[in-house]
């Protein structure tokens, strides 16, 4: 039987029982007591088990296979759940997870998997993990100690480089190397040893860092670790070749061991001794929540299709809307009673159409959001915080194109809550707080926008140490910080490299990722804002469109072109005399109901030739990014219509402020203008 026809079905199933599976442990990690969760995990084990089995999975039906049956010694209460437990399971998961990520990738799903599968086993015997790896990382250390090895700690983003590098047949090594007691110029010798490494390997960290090697911060000997195609014998022999370097000891990385001793804690899995499970008595409310049986969910006729079809239809669908557009114009020319009628009720047709269709391609938040309750633990237990994620709106449905985006901003939004916002239980008490903080991410609609909210009960911004950071990085004058407001402080920390952090960690520090969560929101046509109260938290707010496909737009006149201005961004519309233009700054302002308003001609920036001379009144359309405003002089209003957004293509990327174009209805192209670029 030819299997390939199954396979993405098989695909997209395995993904959902192992995010089942990741939810449903973390929900059986707050409430250990109640069984009926571990039912529902085993359910989706089993079920994936039999289907890998099926397909020919091996390697994924077996772990799988190891999870089961530790799940179910968990269910007939033979083993009683501990941190470390939940450890082992859920690197099990993660490795699941990446076996079928390689199914869909073309691979073939085999993996090295050999430690967590001897975890599992362990686990089932009722021994703990921990102490067979503690002791294996204790003879290595013991190794490592006698030849004077330093060890290494990796980020998860090493990790994954380690992992894959290994996946693609590289080796990974840590190399220590120890310089001559006499050797005088030292940072010029682990350059050169740099040099040597660099030619053939792919160095990934160095202990110290490369800061500290190069103002000569360390001892004699210091550590490198690297993947590469060589051996460890013609690495040592590279190395030994430069001068005053005295010993070189070259380990291979054990990634499996290694990882999961940095996952490992003091904790000790208990196995009840069966005598003893049979003839105790447990209390009537745990008995009841044994014997409840899950809540089942209503399930909906649905069908899977193909996201490249849904592409396909919205792209024949935005030629439709052309077309109606160029209809209208028709219509509206001949003055017929009949086309004009016949095109009306197209018009509605393809409206509710147009409805159908936008909602094919919306997608839950839920898609992503998934993803963030197993990193708030994780990360929680790095921080040694004590963290809980609250989600609301899962539900809420956004475009396809828009869900694919927001997922990076949002991770770096909810790290830097639980670095800089979460205070440790020590200092939530002293404050008189829950040790434990919360972070609440909320997702709703309003109008044609979906807002997301993160929402966290921490430390909240400081507005004077914001403030000091600001003008000792240069991003702003003393002058300049004297009339901010407190929102215009707070989205200081969205500037380039700017960072509150007193130390660089592997969570946060370098100043890298609010710049880059505004720029990446902004791009999708929405918006990020801040309010904050100190010791109270923060809340960061999102707004996005709910498509980008097709959007509604002005249309004005700027001499013989037209432009298209998104109405998402426009405030109002207005005509002035240009008596009312004053000068300040060397830019043209109007008094905008108590404002100042700097006025922008378009006919300028984009170089449009002129034809005809200006009248003695200007038309204005009034915009707005986040709180700033700015007045886009044009010649004439034409009106408002719904347009397709046609991207510019590579040839056209480097258009200033324009973020794509439409085909009017007369044949003719418009260019969409992007007010976010113009407002800077």
């Amino acid at each position: 039987m030819d299997m390939n026809q199954y396979l993405e079905v098989f695909i997209e199933e395995s993904k959902e029982h192992l995010q089942t599976c990741s939810e449903q442990l973390l929900v059986l990690e707050k409430n250990p007591e109640d069984l009926s969760i571990v039912n529902e995990i085993f359910r989706s084990a089993h079920t994936l088990k039999g289907m890998s089995a099926t397909m020919g999975y091996e390697d994924l039906a077996n772990l799988t296979h190891k999870m089961e049956n530790v799940l179910d010694a968990i269910r007939n209460s033979q083993i009683v759940l501990s941190p470390e437990l939940f450890d082992v399971i859920f690197l099990a998961v993660d490795d699941l997870e990446a076996m079928v990520m390689s199914i869909a990738e073309g691979g073939d799903g085999k993996r090295n998997v050999m430690g967590v599968v001897h975890q599992l086993e362990m686990i089932e015997k009722g021994e703990s993990p921990v102490s067979s790896i503690i002791a294996e990382v204790a003879a290595a250390s013991a190794v490592l100690e006698k030849e004077e090895m330093t060890v290494v700690e990796y980020d998860e983003f090493e990790w994954t480089v380690l992992q894959q590098s290994k996946d693609q047949g590289f080796s990974s090594f840590e190399i220590s190397i120890g310089l001559r007691e006499d050797c005088l110029l030292k940072a010029a010798r682990v350059f050169m040893v740099f040099e040597v490494l660099e030619k053939s390997c792919e160095v990934i960290k160095s202990h110290p860092p490369v800061e500290l090697l190069e103002e000569e911060q360390f001892d004699q000997r210091f550590t490198i670790t690297v993947v590469t195609r060589e051996t460890s014998d013609e690495i040592k022999n590279k190395i030994m070749k430069v001068s005053e370097v005295d010993q070189v000891v070259v380990i291979a990385l054990d990634l499996e061991h290694l990882r999961y001793a940095a996952h490992s804690k003091d904790y000790k899995v208990t196995e009840i001794p069966k005598q003893e499970t049979n003839n105790a008595e447990l209390p009537t409310e745990y008995d009841d929540k044994k014997k409840q049986a899950p809540v089942k969910t209503a399930s909906s006729k649905t069908i899977r299709v193909n996201i490249e079809r849904l592409d396909i239809l919205m792209n024949l669908f935005e030629e439709l809307v052309i077309d109606r557009g160029r209809l209208d114009q028709i219509s509206s020319d001949l003055d017929n009673q009949e086309l004009h009628e016949t095109v009306e009720r197209m018009s509605r047709i393809t409206s509710d159409l147009q409805t159908i269709v936008l909602n094919m391609r919306m997608v839950p938040v839920e898609t992503v959001f998934n993803r963030f309750p197993k990193m708030v633990r994780q990360l929680a237990r790095d921080l040694n915080k004590k963290v809980n994620l609250e989600i609301n709106g899962a539900e809420t449905e956004l475009d396809r194109t828009v869900i694919d985006e927001i997922g990076d901003p949002l991770v770096h939004l909810i790290r830097n809550a639980m670095d800089h916002g979460i205070e440790t239980p020590e200092e939530r008490l002293a404050k008189g707080k829950n040790e434990e903080g919360k972070i609440l991410l909320k997702a709703y609609h309003s109008g044609n926008h979906v807002f997301i909210e993160i929402e966290d009960d921490g430390a909240g911004i400081n507005k004077d140490r914001v403030l000091n950071k600001a003008l000792s990085n240069g991003i702003l004058t003393k002058e300049t910080a004297a009339t901010l407001t407190d929102k215009q402080i707070y989205e200081l920390i969205f500037a380039s490299g700017f960072s509150t952090a007193e130390t660089i960690s592997d969570v946060s520090g370098r100043g890298v990722g609010l710049d880059v969560v505004k720029n990446t929101i902004e791009s999708l046509g929405g918006s990020v804002t801040i309010d904050s109260k100190e010791n109270e938290g923060s809340i960061f707010l999102i707004q996005l469109p709910l498509t980008l496909s097709i959007i509604s737009v002005m249309l004005v006149a700027i001499q013989n072109e037209k432009y298209a201005i998104p109405l998402s961004s426009i405030i109002e519309t207005a005509i002035i005399k240009k008596a009312d233009i004053m000068n300040a700054h060397n830019q043209q302002v109007i008094d905008f109901r108590g404002k100042v308003l700097p006025l922008l001609f378009l006919k300028d920036i984009f170089e449009v030739p002129i034809n005809q001379e200006e009248g003695e009144s200007l038309s204005v359309v009034i915009v707005r990014k986040g709180d700033k405003l700015a007045g886009l002089v044009v010649d004439s209003f034409i009106g408002q219509l719904e347009i397709v957004l046609k991207s510019l293509g590579n040839y056209l990327t480097s258009a200033f402020a324009i973020s794509g174009a439409t085909i009017l209805g007369d044949g003719q192209v418009a260019l969409i203008i992007d007010c976010n670029t113009l407002i800077h």
